[in-house]
C-alpha cells in the first residue's frame, strides 16, 4: 500500500488540512480543505474549547472527502522566537561496515543524547551532513561503507507552554501527533529543490496577522524573524477607507482587488454599503490602491528584516501565503526585489492555492526525514481505509508530556 500522510496547520485565520499519498517518490494531495479558525491568535491558542471545534470541523471536511477517519497528524507550528544551535555526534557502524538507517538515526541520537531542556521543547533536528571516514559533506551516507559515521546536527527550539497548547488541542480533537515541524520548514519543503539546496535565500509567509521572514542556507533554516503585520492589515485598510466591516473588506480583497493599481480596470464598479448604510459604487482602480499601498509596506518591511538577519548575498527568495495568490502579486514583488524574488507556486497535484504550503510541506519533510532514517511509516491502517468514517471519541484527559514519544519511531529499531 502506498504511504498516506497528513498535515495540519492551525492558523490564525484557517485551519488548513492536506492529505498525501506517496507514490514512486511523488506526492499527490487526495484532500485538502480550509475551514474558519477560532481561538487562535497570533498563532497561538487562545481558547482551548474554540480551537478544537474549528480542529474538527476541519477533520469532518476531509473525512468526507476521503471516507475513512484521520487519526494521525504531523502539525505545523509558528517557529516565533524559536532557539537555533549545531550539535555533533557520531557513530560506530554495525553492520559489516555497510551503513544502514540505523546508523543514521543512532548518529543523530548521539547528537542529541546531551540536551538538556527545562522550559524548551525539541521542534526539528535536520542533519547538516555526514562525514563518513574522513569522507565529508555527504548528504545521504546509506549504503556506503565505513566503519565510523559523523554528524552536525541543526536543532531548534520552543517554549513548552505555546507548543502544548497546540499539541493539547490536536489531541482533544482526537489526533495523535506523530511530529512536529516549523511552518517555515514546511514553506521551505513545498518549494525544495536540488538547485535550493545549494544556496542562501528567504522563504516568506504572509500570515493572517505576521510575516514570517526565514533565511535558509543549502537547505538549512539558520535565522527566522517576524514582522508584526499582515493580511489583515490590508483588509483593516479597505474598512477603514470605505467604513465597511472587516468579513466584506477581506471578501472585496480577495475577490476584486489587483495588487498593481495601474493594471486595474477603471471601468470596473463595485457597490458598496458602508456601517452608515450609505452606498457607493468604488472603482477596482480605487480599491487597489489601497491594497497596494499596504503591499509595499510589507514588502519593504520584509526586504529590511532579511538584511538584518544576514549579510550573506540572497540568491533567491519565495514569497508565499494566502495573500500571495491575490491577482498581480508577482509584479509588485518583482518592483520591490527584481527577478530574485519569486511567488510559490505549489506544483502537487491536487492541492495548489498558496495557504496551503506549510500542512504540505511539513508532510514533505517527514517524507524526507524518514527516508534519511531508511523507515517506512503509514499514518494510516489498512483498516481505516475500508472502514466507514464513525464518530470521534476524544479524551478529555491529557498527558502531561505530550510530545515524549513524538520522535521514538525516529529512533527505535
Amino acid at each position: 500500500m502506498d504511504s498516506i500522510y497528513t498535515g495540519i496547520d492551525l492558523g490564525s485565520h484557517s485551519i488548513k488540512i492536506v492529505v498525501c499519498e506517496k507514490k514512486n517518490d511523488k506526492f499527490n494531495c487526495i484532500a485538502a480543505t480550509s475551514v474558519r479558525a477560532h481561538g487562535i491568535k497570533d498563532g497561538q491558542i487562545t481558547d482551548t474549547k474554540a480551537a478544537v471545534s474549528s480542529v474538527k470541523e476541519a477533520l469532518k471536511d476531509v473525512e468526507e472527502m476521503l471516507g475513512f477517519k484521520i487519526k494521525k497528524v504531523i502539525a505545523c507550528v509558528p517557529p516565533t522566537d524559536c532557539k537555533m544551535d549545531i550539535l555533533k555526534g557520531s557513530a560506530e557502524v554495525s553492520d559489516y561496515n555497510c551503513i544502514t538507517g540505523i546508523d543514521v538515526s543512532n548518529a543523530i541520537g548521539d547528537a542529541l543524547k546531551d540536551l538538556n531542556l527545562k522550559n524548551e521543547e525539541l521542534v526539528t533536528s535536520i542533519p547538516i551532513g555526514f562525514t563518513v571516514d574522513k569522507k565529508e559533506e555527504i548528504k545521504d551516507p546509506k549504503k556506503m561503507r565505513g566503519s565510523k559515521i559523523e554528524t552536525k546536527v541543526v536543532i531548534s527550539t520552543l517554549e513548552k507552554e505555546p507548543l502544548y497548547r497546540i499539541l493539547e488541542v490536536l489531541k482533544l480533537s482526537g489526533l495523535e501527533t506523530v511530529d512536529i515541524a516549523y511552518t517555515s520548514t514546511g514553506d521551505y519543503y513545498t518549494v525544495k529543490s536540488k538547485r535550493l539546496d545549494e544556496l542562501v535565500g528567504a522563504i516568506i509567509n504572509i500570515g493572517e496577522t505576521k510575516t514570517n521572514v526565514a533565511i535558509y542556507n543549502r537547505g538549512i533554516q539558520i535565522k527566522n524573524s517576524t514582522i508584526p503585520v499582515g493580511s489583515k492589515n490590508v483588509d483593516k485598510d479597505i474598512s477603514y477607507v470605505y467604513k465597511i466591516d472587516l468579513k466584506t473588506s477581506k471578501k472585496i480583497k480577495e475577490t476584486f482587488a489587483v495588487a498593481v493599481s495601474k493594471n486595474a480596470d477603471n471601468t470596473d464598479n463595485i457597490e458598496i454599503t458602508n456601517t452608515e448604510n450609505e452606498t457607493k459604487e468604488v472603482s477596482q482602480v480605487d480599491i487597489s490602491k489601497v491594497v497596494e499601498a499596504r503591499l509595499k509596506e510589507i514588502l519593504k518591511l520584509v526586504k529590511n528584516e532579511i538584511k538584518n538577519l544576514t549579510n550573506r548575498e540572497i540568491r533567491y527568495i519565495i514569497i508565499t501565503g494566502g495573500l500571495s495568490e491575490i491577482a498581480g502579486f508577482q509584479t509588485i514583488v518583482d518592483d520591490e526585489f527584481g527577478f530574485v524574488a519569486k511567488v510559490c507556486s505549489i506544483s502537487t497535484v491536487g492541492v495548489r492555492h498558496n495557504k496551503y504550503s506549510s500542512a504540505l510541506g511539513v508532510v514533505k519533510y517527514f517524507a524526507d526525514k524518514l527516508s534519511l532514517r531508511g523507515k517506512s511509516y503509514n499514518m494510516v491502517e489498512d483498516n481505516d481505509i475500508n472502514n466507514l468514517i464513525k464518530e470521534t471519541e476524544v479524551t478529555e484527559n491529557v498527558d502531561e508530556n505530550i510530545t515524549s514519544k513524538i520522535f521514538r519511531h525516529f529512533f527505535d529499531d
